[in-house]
């Protein structure tokens, strides 16, 4: 009697089950009645987003009036899956607030579906997943959407992976080249002021009374010709240093050429005279030249005095090139010119003391070797050795990162960061960036703000700086929103040739790197080949790719672009 039961209450549930879903049996059996297209048809990654939409048309008399079908996009793939969000269609006779498909009428209907990016999109299958519903029944009962199929809830717990099996493919892979815009290749460093020889000028001036050549004990002493020497003598003890020492006489504008040419000299032969005997044991030769009627200096002296009228001397300069004219015409102006005679004319009696140091800088070899050493280097130096001197983007991240932690300098930061996108670290580059920025708002580092948020997938935080980006980061941006013909118009190189695919105009693609002969240039010429159907050029430039750098097979055997040459 117990087995009689058991047997009945297992016949009322097979009963219940085919009977719950009987309003589909016809749906089901005419399932590739229904028109079914997914745009696009590979699907693409923008902007850490991945989106399609799926339409689907149902014929006339195909959907029955009582049913409800729940369909579910769902992206699949290796170690998981994410379904998106289910679209609901009724007959017309269903209380329900789906979408309606008449029978009658049957209809056209599209749902867009968007998923988040995950990085096992690469492979994968976008599926439908079909569920229904007959008057009766409180669930949904899948459906494989291959065959029209009920499947059978003992088969569903025996066997859940069958679940994947029942979907109905409608897209495979996706399209991630958004991924490969070399966002470093656009970023711009901030150059260093690092020099082999730097000149450092050290001088004084012995000045002499009007007409006079002799030097008097006053104006050895206003010339502090101990601090000139001491500064020598502190040269000397350097051997990078070459120390060039010269005397120039010169006499004011004022008075008859001839003879201030002869004063002038004079006045360098007085100043060298005092000069030779300060440097007798530094074994230092001297210069000696004298330049007569100082109009230089006089012109320097006139526009950095208060004298009233400066702006009338500084026309006169202009209009006259002549020493007897201009003197003339300064002399008229009788009030300016004494103002001049108190003021300027006296700082121009004079024989000038110049010492011109050339300190010869580090060889290359000799900075890398302290680099490496850990020894001491100059902020500029440390920028030079990674701008020039670096084995690789690796050294310069060193370089850099050993600059930044003893200057608190924005060209560092800058230039780490960059330094930092081309090694990978996107977030470490992005953060190099922000410490820049608060210390310099160049027009530079905002760019790089902009494409180090890009690189990282912050389109938002990107768009804050766009009112002041250049065009170039104006098209970074257009290309991370997958608006490639805009973006195309302003990138060059390898990001043009890359938007220049996405907008599918592959000449203009082929163009642009047409003398790039870089790894990723070769990948991508392998890419527009499958494209354009030319499997044999394909296969060939794969071949050099990898040649190049080894990890790009890895990166070709997932991807969909390359599906033509893994089969």
């Amino acid at each position: 009697m117990k087995k009689l039961m058991k047997l009945s209450l297992l016949l009322v549930v097979v009963a219940l089950t085919f009977s719950s879903c009987n309003c589909f049996k016809k749906m089901a059996k005419n399932s590739d009645d229904v028109s079914l297209t997914c745009a696009p048809e590979v699907l693409v990654l923008n902007n850490g987003v991945v989106a399609a939409d799926i339409t689907a048309q149902f014929p006339v008399k195909y959907f029955n009036p009582k049913a409800i079908v729940k369909v579910t996009p769902v992206m699949v793939f290796e170690g998981g899956e994410v379904a998106g969000t289910p679209k609901f269609f009724q007959g017309s006779k269903v209380n329900e607030n789906y979408t309606v498909v008449d029978k009658k009428t049957g209809g056209v209907f599209t749902m867009h579906v968007e998923f988040p990016y995950d990085e096992r999109m690469q492979i994968s299958e976008l599926q439908l997943r079909v569920e229904a519903k007959c008057p009766g029944s409180d669930e949904f009962t899948l459906v494989n959407a291959n065959t029209g199929k009920v499947v059978k809830a003992k088969e569903l717990e025996a066997n859940p992976a069958i679940v994947r099996e029942c979907g109905l493919v409608v897209a495979e892979g996706v399209n991630t080249l958004q991924q490969d815009l070399a966002y470093a290749d656009a970023m711009a460093a901030l150059p260093s002021d690092y020099k082999r020889v730097t000149t450092s000028v050290d001088k004084t001036e012995i000045l002499y009374a009007i007409n006079k050549a002799n030097v008097t004990k006053k104006a050895l002493k206003d010339a502090d010709l101990e601090a000139f020497q001491a500064n020598v003598d502190e040269n000397l003890k350097n051997d990078r240093a070459t120390q060039h020492v010269a005397v120039k006489g010169y006499a004011s504008p004022d008075g008859p050429v001839k003879f201030n040419d002869t004063l002038s000299k004079e006045r360098s032969e007085s100043g060298d005279k005092v000069l030779a005997k300060l440097l007798k044991n530094s074994g230092l030769d001297i210069d000696v030249a004298a330049y007569g009627e100082d109009w230089d200096g006089f012109k320097e002296l006139v526009e950095k005095s208060n004298i009233k009228d400066k702006n009338l001397i500084l026309q006169v300069l202009s209009l006259y090139n002549s020493p007897a004219e201009r003197e003339s015409e300064i002399k008229n102006m009788s009030s300016v010119f004494n103002e001049l005679k108190e003021e300027v004319l006296p700082e121009l009696r004079r024989s000038q003391i110049v010492n011109s140091t050339d300190i010869q800088g580090k060889t290359d070899a000799e900075i890398m070797a302290a680099f490496r050493n850990g020894q001491e280097l100059t902020v500029e130096e440390y920028l030079y050795a990674a701008e020039t001197l670096a084995n690789g983007t690796e050294e310069q991240v060193a370089i850099l990162t050993a600059a930044s932690k003893k200057y608190n300098d924005a060209r560092v930061y800058n230039n780490l960061g960059i330094a930092q996108a081309k090694a990978g670290d996107k977030a470490a580059a992005l953060k190099s960036f922000e410490k820049a920025a608060k210390m310099d708002s160049s027009s530079e580092i905002t760019k790089n703000l902009i494409l180090g948020n890009l690189a990282n997938g912050n389109t938002a935080e990107a768009k804050k700086y766009a009112k002041a980006a250049d065009a170039q980061a104006k098209a970074a941006i257009a290309a991370a929103e997958g608006d490639y013909k805009a973006a195309a118009q302003n990138l060059d190189g390898y990001n043009e040739a890359v938007a220049q695919v996405m907008s599918n105009n592959l000449s203009a693609a082929k163009q642009a790197i047409s003398k790039d002969n870089s790894a990723d240039a070769d990948y991508l010429r392998a890419v527009i080949a499958v494209k354009e159907g030319d499997l044999k050029t394909a296969e060939a430039q794969l071949k050099s790719a990898v040649s190049k750098n080894p990890k790009l097979a890895q990166k070709a055997a997932n991807d969909i672009n390359l599906k033509a040459l893994n089969k």
